[in-house]
């Protein structure tokens, strides 16, 4: 969570209609946004956001709710956000809205008993007592503690419990939404996220901010899914600071020890709470290597904004640039992004209902399958070959490479040699294409 803007997640590919279910999402590429950072209104001036911690073009603090029955008069209107919604569904694109149920906004009085700026929650039965949270090992102290000194509401309180569980179902009912990302997930006890996402009706996933799979699949039961943070520490680790390609396995194999379905959990590389992959390491070529990765890997894909841009910003709010005056739908990124994106979507359920398979792994290269798809990836720039013997593919088959059409290789004698240079390789029987 931290000082965040409402987001509101897009994606790409499948039918549009509402109540999605975990199993639709997918089918889902999602882009995570902050809404006052993606687009000028007639108004807006065309130079970028100058003061990142602070309003751009209309909005910009979603989670220090003061009214959780009204809209965000910087955004614009109730009926603004249903013609938002509607206006995504005829482009067939989903519309994903990040809620907050453990906290409301910034007291900034020092008076931390004085809740009468906020509506419904203006008592103090409404939240617990005051304290900070100064130990996130101590599941107690997080459950009913401040973060960042946001006052802590009381879920425990029936009042504050239904009227969240309300809010959300009338939300989604109301404005059409087809799923939810659940903020401050470990803030809050499980079995009111039970009861939420129940009322919500809609995938729900959760930000839990811990490395440990263990911990985070803890959520998957109370909520659809959780952000796939183990594997974002492991893929940070291979691909950004370039340790061994190895921590990639490693953390495979713990997800699906610890997780009832890691194809749900959100798989991504950069949010609006950590410094940008291009923040520690400038090189384009090991983004596209992530990027492969993720897009194609078991798991939903969340690409943020900016990334396709190669937005490099380290850290709250350096990473939550404008997309203005930048974007630029013909940069090398955004292209190579979207040519992965719609491969993806082409490939359909023969790729999403597939496991991921590893099929070859040292200390700089990893390479897997899902259905047809053989994916290699590498954290250094140099070439070097690397036969492939355990694979799907029968003797004779021709693979080409989606991103480059003159690069093929024939399964000979029950392997076929991988040839890097750099760049990743999406590897696809050219008979299927």
């Amino acid at each position: 969570m931290k000082k965040v803007a409402v987001l509101v997640v897009l994606a790409l590919c499948s039918v549009a209609v509402q109540a999605k279910s975990a199993d639709e999402w997918k089918s889902r590429v999602i882009y995570q946004l902050l809404t006052d950072r993606f687009a000028l209104t007639d108004s807006s001036s065309s130079s970028s956001c100058s003061d990142l911690s602070n309003y751009c073009d209309g909005g910009y603090h979603g989670y220090w709710q003061r009214n959780i029955t009204l809209i965000n008069s910087h955004y614009g209107s109730p009926d603004d956000l249903k013609e938002l919604v509607s206006q995504c569904h005829k482009r067939d694109i989903w519309v994903m809205l990040d809620v907050v149920g453990n906290h409301m906004g910034n007291q900034n009085n020092g008076d931390w008993n004085n809740f009468a700026k906020f509506y419904p929650f203006n008592h103090q039965e409404h939240y617990h007592p005051y304290c900070m949270i100064t130990d996130f090992n101590n599941q107690n102290q997080v459950e009913v503690c401040r973060l960042a000194n946001l006052p802590d509401l009381d879920q425990s309180n029936s009042y504050v419990r239904e009227t969240l569980k309300t809010w959300i179902k009338n939300t989604v009912l109301t404005y059409g939404f087809d799923g939810i990302r659940i903020d401050t997930t470990p803030e809050v006890p499980k079995d009111f996220w039970s009861e939420y996402t129940q009322s919500a009706g809609v995938f729900s996933i959760g930000e839990v901010d811990n490395g440990n799979p263990s911990y985070n699949a803890g959520y998957q039961g109370p909520e659809d899914a959780t952000l796939n943070y183990p594997m974002y520490y492991q893929l940070r680790a291979a691909f950004q600071e370039h340790q061994s390609m190895k921590n990639i396995h490693s953390g495979v194999t713990q997800n699906q020890n610890a997780f009832k379905d890691v194809s749900v959990l959100g798989n991504f590389l950069d949010n609006h709470d950590n410094p940008r992959f291009l923040s520690k390491n400038g090189d384009h070529t090991a983004l596209k290597n992530a990027l492969a990765y993720i897009i194609f890997a078991e798991g939903i894909p969340i690409i943020y904004y900016g990334t396709e841009q190669g937005y490099s910003g380290n850290g709250d709010p350096r990473n939550r640039e404008s997309l203005w005056p930048n974007y630029n739908a013909n940069s090398d990124l955004y292209k190579f992004t979207s040519q992965l994106a719609k491969f993806r979507a082409q490939q359909g359920s023969s790729l999403w209902e597939s496991k991921q398979i590893q099929r070859y792994v040292n200390d700089y290269f990893f390479a897997f399958t899902r259905g047809n798809i053989f994916v290699a990836t590498t954290n250094i720039g140099s070439s070097f070959s690397i036969p492939i013997t355990y694979h799907p593919y029968t003797n004779g088959t021709v693979l080409m490479n989606l991103l480059d059409s003159s690069d093929k290789v024939t399964v000979n004698g029950g392997q076929f040699t991988v040839n890097m240079n750099g760049p990743p390789k999406i590897y696809a029987p050219s008979n299927s294409l």
